[in-house]
């Protein structure tokens, strides 16, 4: 019944803005029709720094009055920042660590303060939120956006359990749309770039009644890719992709307003594994290169219908994905709603509708087409097998309905300012996936063919208050109440599992029983409060200081990536407390901005994704668990400097120190017969005192345990049986830089340099931090070549050493920025560095990007 009503909101929603466009009404806000120049950030003659008006508590406040940790960045400073996309963002806030998944181009894996995830399956929730014009985007598969025309971004670091709700236990990224301007104007945009990229962008504001406006814009964007498949000859790893946006906004009536907009957003991106040294020439050292012999070609018949499990045995994949090649193709629609009304003086009604359909299609390789690495074979030979080394194929379709009535306004002759709201999703994912290993060149085992459906349906209800004390004192008190259900269901596609009779190893419900016997349940229910308290003192109108307490959590679901019913383990919500104190402040006539933030975070059940090596057939098994707790505790500062006219200097840094923590006195397995950390670090420490290599070869003999340490360098058991350290969270981040406008005397023309580098210090990738180095061991399981024991030269794994990376731009602007003419390189000196490890596979950074661009703004 409450869907009904909800989704019965958002229509009458659209049903009385449709008739008013026509009404004779004055606008209540517009943008101009051209983006503004890169020294917006600082005042129009470029004395001052300007301020930022941002809706991180949900209504347009500045950014110096908000008491959370957030990083705003206006359209003009990610331009001379060289930011064109999401991912790029995480290069200049302080503890954030921003990523693309592995294969995935289109998917961006966020780690703030330490919180984040790798997964994209639908199982899984990530615990950094993207919002578009605040509308939620439940899945992280294509969460990389192009920054077309966008007016800001906002990355609220710190859980947002109040106002934005869902699993946003380790902060937010907001991306806010650039609205119709009330006149007509625009921008025309083309840019060419290294391995022959080509951009266009192009935005106009077409004013259709005087309180009716429209914004058509888009995108388009092509390359030949940076990595060369020495196998196939084949490009790899371009950034292909286009999108669209229609944007509406008119007034109803002085006391009503109506916004909406309808997105298309197709992505072709990938990061397959690639390496700066060829694998099967070592010495090769000129360029990226990749060596899977699964080709990026689409079939027309299915794409493993001759390859072999045994000589008369073959491997039938069902659907399209059968025909899927090398690459992937996200395909995202999204539609949304706002429509406000005035109630009195001092209340706004917002109705807020939004619709996702998220489409993704995508076959990779994840092993290159060789072995996976391992102390006992440390660099895989190239096999080049047509079928690859280890391939996921994937279907999905994901579509999700959201609907959010939402209060502002002032109470108590201005003592009291509020939002209060009701929020309701309905978010339904369908995943048709398969797991293929390849053993031979016509020789290749289908681990899992199977169809994953899945639903979450969630309602909250929340308020906060801002009680203005006085003046100078603002006290600030706010809740959630979340209301959760989350069910699964599994079908595998195998013939024999559809033949009347269903086997043990078949991916079915009546399967799904965990190794101990206990029953893994279809459905998951929660229902919890998340509160927030703050304290805020503003003695003048430059100096801000500010406390709080924030809880946030995330919601539990399964292992759907196992390969086998007893793997499909559920895993239970994390939840979290935030402590905040810091200040913001402005200095020197406003010519100096210094904002500071300490946190302490702590977290309980951290949801860990752990990929398990089984080291006799080379699969993978993704396990979930709730394996630890976790703290955090640092300081996160950003000071921005205008010492003369014209000249802006910043600097973002960021100090953290995190740990796993293991609760004391645990059983030796959970409820479903998992080894707790605990008995496996006891179990870790015996296999090494008895001599044993993890990560080595298992020559146990057939019906015998294994002897290759498996409790080792596994899950946050490092090889040496000690607690791993977390993932993606160096403990120093940096990010600095400059931009100078420099005026041509009275002729209009001017000419503005930027740079802009940032810095990780060095830090682990892989849940279980194993590297393999080159130096030999020996052990009750034979002698290696290699070690996991941090003994000797990187060879492959986890460690990240620490890293700086350079942008730099230079732009000449033409009077009244009619024309913009800009050069720009992004890792301008080509730095190498280890982004993310699977399978002991390390994933590293695109190599240097230049381009060329042309803008003219009319």
């Amino acid at each position: 019944m409450r869907t009904v009503l909800l989704r019965s909101s958002a229509c009458l929603a659209l049903c009385l803005a449709y008739p008013a466009f026509a009404q004779d009404q004055p606008s209540q806000s517009g943008s101009g029709p051209a983006a503004p120049p890169a020294s917006q950030s600082l005042t129009d003659d470029g004395s001052q720094i300007a301020d930022i008006v941002v809706t991180a508590q949900r209504r347009e406040e500045s950014v110096q009055d908000v008491p959370i940790a957030i990083t705003a960045l206006s359209s003009a400073q990610l331009e001379s920042r060289g930011i064109s996309s999401t991912l790029q963002i995480g290069n200049f806030v302080p503890n954030l660590v921003a990523q693309n998944n592995t294969g995935i181009g289109s998917a961006n894996s966020y780690f703030l303060r330490g919180l984040g995830s790798t997964e994209t399956i639908a199982t899984f929730d990530p615990p950094v939120g993207t919002y578009i014009d605040d509308i939620y985007l439940s899945r992280q598969n294509a969460n990389n956006l192009s920054l077309f025309d966008v007016e800001r971004v906002e990355v609220l670091r710190g859980p947002q359990g109040t106002l934005f709700g869902r699993n946003t236990t380790g902060g937010a990224i907001n991306v806010i749309m650039r609205e119709p301007g009330k006149e007509f104007g625009g921008f025309a945009e083309i840019g060419y770039g290294r391995f022959e990229k080509i951009v266009a962008r192009a935005s106009v504001d077409l004013p259709l009644a005087p309180t009716f406006s429209a914004k058509v814009s888009g995108y388009f964007q092509d390359d030949k890719g940076y990595a060369r498949n020495i196998t196939t000859g084949e490009r790899l790893n371009d950034d292909d992709g286009w999108g669209v946006r229609l944007d509406l906004k008119g007034d109803m009536a002085d006391w009503a307003r109506w916004r909406g907009s309808y997105t298309r957003i197709v992505s072709e991106g990938e990061n397959i594994l690639n390496f700066d040294c060829n694998p099967a020439n070592p010495t090769d050292c000129g360029g990226r290169f990749v060596t899977t012999g699964y080709s990026e070609k689409r079939l027309p018949a299915p794409r493993f219908g001759n390859l072999l499990v045994a000589p008369t045995v073959p491997i039938a994949i069902t659907g399209r994905k059968a025909t899927y090649g090398l690459g992937q193709k996200a395909e995202t629609d999204i539609i949304t709603s706002n429509l406000q009304f005035d109630i009195g003086e001092n209340t706004t009604l917002s109705l807020i509708t939004g619709y996702v359909n998220l489409g993704q299609q995508f076959g990779l390789d994840f092993f290159d087409g060789r072995a996976g690495p391992s102390v006992a074979n440390p660099r895989p030979a190239v096999r080049g097998f047509p079928q690859g080394g280890f391939v996921i194929l994937n279907d999905g379709t994901h579509r999700q309905f959201s609907q959010e009535i939402k209060l502002d306004g002032t109470l108590g002759n201005g003592f009291v300012d509020y939002v209060a709201g009701i929020f309701y999703i309905d978010e339904r994912n369908r995943t048709d996936f398969a797991d293929i290993f390849g053993v031979a060149p016509n020789l290749s085992l289908l681990l899992a063919d199977r169809t994953l459906k899945n639903k979450t349906e969630a309602i909250a209800g929340y308020v906060q208050a801002d009680f203005n004390v006085s003046d100078q004192l603002k006290l600030t008190a706010g809740v959630r109440y979340t209301d959760e259900e989350k069910t699964f269901n599994i079908r595998d596609n195998r013939a024999s599992c559809n033949d009347g009779t269903i086997e043990a190893n078949c991916l079915v419900s009546q399967n799904l029983v965990a190794l101990n016997g206990t029953r893994i349940p279809e459905k998951q229910s929660v229902s919890i409060w998340t509160p927030r308290f703050a304290l805020n003192y503003k003695p003048n109108e430059n100096f801000l200081a500010f406390a709080s307490a924030t809880r946030g959590f995330k919601s539990g679901g399964w292992n759907a990536r196992g390969t086998a019913g007893n793997q499909l383990l559920p895993f239970d919500p994390e939840k979290v407390w935030s402590y905040e104190v810091g200040f913001k402040s402005d200095w020197f006539d406003r010519r100096f901005r210094a904002n500071v933030t300490a946190f302490y975070l702590d977290v309980t059940d951290l949801q860990i994704i752990a990929g398990l090596l089984n080291p006799t057939t080379g699969a993978i098994t993704f396990l979930t668990r709730n394996f630890a707790d976790y703290r955090n505790k640092g300081i996160e500062g950003e000071f921005t400097f205008v010492p003369v006219d014209r000249l802006n200097l910043y600097l973002n840094v960021g100090w953290q120190d995190d740990n796993y923590r293991i609760p004391r006195n645990s059983p030796a397995t959970d409820a479903y017969g998992i080894q707790s950390v605990s008995a496996q670090v006891a179990s870790c420490l015996a296999a090494l005192a008895a001599g044993q290599i993890p990560n080595g070869a298992n020559t146990a003999p057939t019906g015998t345990p294994p002897n290759n340490a498996p409790a080792c360098a596994n899950g946050v058991v490092t090889a040496n049986g000690t607690i791993a350290t977390p993932v993606r969270t160096p403990k120093w981040s940096l990010a600095l830089g400059a931009s100078y406008e420099l005026l041509f005397g009275d002729s209009g023309w001017s000419v503005t340099p930027s740079v802009n580098a940032s810095y990780r210090s060095r830090q682990e990738v892989a849940i279980a931090n194993l590297t393999i180095r080159d130096q030999p061991s020996s052990g009750v399981n034979g002698s290696f070549t290699a070690n996991p024991f941090g003994n000797g030269n990187y060879i492959t794994g986890s460690a990240t050493p620490a890293t700086w990376l350079v942008n730099a731009s230079i732009a000449l602007t033409a009077p009244n920025d009619r024309w913009r003419f800009t050069l720009e390189c992004t890792n301008c000196f080509d730095e190498v560095y280890n982004q993310s490890s699977l399978s002991n596979y390390s994933y590293i950074n695109p190599p240097m990007m230049w381009m060329a661009r042309a803008r003219y703004n009319f």
